[in-house]
């Protein structure tokens, strides 16, 4: 299904995993996005260790397509900048950019494929959705847990790491985000949402 050698032509996917960069975020429930991208990077055989677009990129193929996986590190609240400068080069729709982040309204570790909407609260979408002016992006949300009080800080619980029970799960729900990436690639958003988002 899925080819290790790069396809002739130019980038025709985007592929975003959203997080923050520095060592201390690694196994925080706002990194989850990047935990995907790498179950990604993993299962199509390739390294995202090349900077650009202010991010660490790496170009790989599913199917036919030829995808370029990016990982922005300009901290989560200015993911946009990242996306709209790899948008703007390789002139690509919003439609052809999958962005995977996690979700503090979904229960941990479950995966859902959305076709557009809002940010929903979730700040680096929301940098993309206004600097790239458009709410059109396919997501893949990776549920991260509500805060345990409503009275709980926000991004104090973003930036918490998983605890040990949780963290199989996100890993798990990190490696059918994947899944969930190449099939919306390959064939089409409804055709993920239909096989992931239960």
């Amino acid at each position: 299904m899925f080819f290790k050698k790069k396809p002739a032509g130019p980038v025709d996917w985007l592929i975003v995993g959203l997080g923050n960069p520095d060592k201390k975020y690694v196994g925080t429930r706002h990194n989850a996005g990047f935990a995907a991208l790498e179950a990604l990077a993993e299962k199509l055989g390739v390294r995202v260790d090349r900077v650009k677009y202010k991010s660490f990129c790496g170009e790989a193929a599913i199917g036919e397509h030829k995808v370029l996986l990016m990982m922005p590190q300009t901290y989560m609240n200015n993911s946009g900048e990242a996306v709209r400068e790899a948008m703007n080069f390789y002139k690509l729709p919003p439609e052809r950019v999958l962005i995977l982040f996690d979700d503090i309204s979904l229960p941990v570790g479950t995966v859902r494929v959305r076709r557009a909407g809002s940010a929903g609260g979730q700040k680096g979408m929301a940098s993309i959705i206004q600097l790239c002016g458009s709410d059109k992006f396919p997501r893949v949300k990776i549920g991260v847990g509500e805060k345990p009080h409503p009275d709980y800080d926000l991004a104090a619980w973003v930036l918490s790491k998983f605890t040990k029970e949780e963290a199989p799960k996100v890993a798990d729900a990190a490696r059918r985000a994947a899944d969930a990436a190449c099939l919306i690639v390959e064939d089409s958003v409804d055709a993920a949402m239909n096989r992931f988002s239960r």
